[in-house]
């Protein structure tokens, strides 16, 4: 079982750490400048939507959400292991962003252009570049370009092509790759240096401190509500076997949040020949 680490040991790139630090705007503002390759003016960071301004927020975000001037909108999230479908996963983050919007009253026309930023402690297609960045384009005619206001854009701490991006994209991709939790390297970088102290900042706050010890709380209790779903499921699965479950019963199962409990049931399930012995052994 791997350790947790403490908030002393973080470095920026984990996730905790990354959504303390970009809940400065001025951070949030760089990060995504160097992100797009684009200056913007001002940003609004979402801070009722991060688990590490608001530990009521249900379902943990590992994401940092803003808006610029023009009310674009921007999800940022760091990736520091490899996950399958992320270019899915980015399709999703744009669908619930555009469905927020549309919620608000905006029409079709008048929806804002968004970006779903992945920051990668990996390269995620194995072409060596620091940045990835993906638009619709038409198969038919590859140099006209569909504007649907959509971008997602890659980053990768792995890149190789120092010549083809800035040297300041570069830089905060190197500091993000980080592996010392108290690294005071000097990346000659002005911007990097302020996320540095940003680090030592939320280190050194006793209300982060508090914060983390809820996020870790939470945590435990998403990874301990999934075990529990997923054992209520296989429950579920062997009893269907026997036939026709009632709904009652289906429901009792899947609100029992006891892993012993369920536990006992998957065993009661696998050796049963009925769904009356089985629920007669409840």
């Amino acid at each position: 079982m791997n350790q947790k680490k403490t908030l002393q040991e973080l470095t920026f790139k984990d996730n905790f750490m990354f959504c303390a630090v970009l809940l400065d705007p001025i951070n949030c503002k760089g990060v995504i400048e160097r992100s797009i390759g684009t200056e913007i003016e001002r940003v609004e960071v979402s801070k009722e939507k991060s688990i590490v301004y608001n530990p009521e927020y249900r379902g943990v975000r590992l994401d940092a959400y803003a808006k610029d001037e023009h009310k674009t909108r921007y999800n940022i999230e760091m990736q520091i292991l490899s996950k399958p479908a992320l270019q899915k996963r980015a399709r999703y983050y744009h669908s619930q962003i555009d469905m927020e919007i549309l919620l608000t009253g905006v029409s079709y026309e008048d929806i804002p252009n968004t970006y779903v930023i992945f920051i990668c402690d990996f390269d995620p297609f194995g072409e060596g570049k620091y940045r990835y960045t993906r638009r619709a384009i038409c198969k038919e005619v590859p140099e006209l370009e569909m504007d649907d206001g959509a971008y997602t854009i890659f980053l990768s701490t792995k890149g190789s092509n120092e010549d083809e991006v800035p040297e300041e994209l570069v830089k905060f991709l190197k500091f993000v790759g980080e592996q010392s939790s108290d690294s005071d390297k000097d990346y000659d970088d002005a911007f990097v240096k302020r996320l540095q102290d940003s680090v030592k900042d939320v280190k050194a706050s006793r209300e982060m401190g508090a914060r983390y010890m809820t996020f870790q709380e939470l945590l435990k209790d998403e990874r301990e509500a999934g075990r529990a779903q997923g054992k209520a499921e296989n429950v579920l699965e062997l009893l269907r076997e026997l036939g026709d479950v009632p709904q009652e019963l289906e429901k009792r199962i899947m609100d029992e949040k006891d892993l012993s409990v369920l536990s006992t049931w998957l065993k009661y399930a696998a050796k049963t020949e009925t769904i009356d012995e089985f629920i007669s052994k409840m």
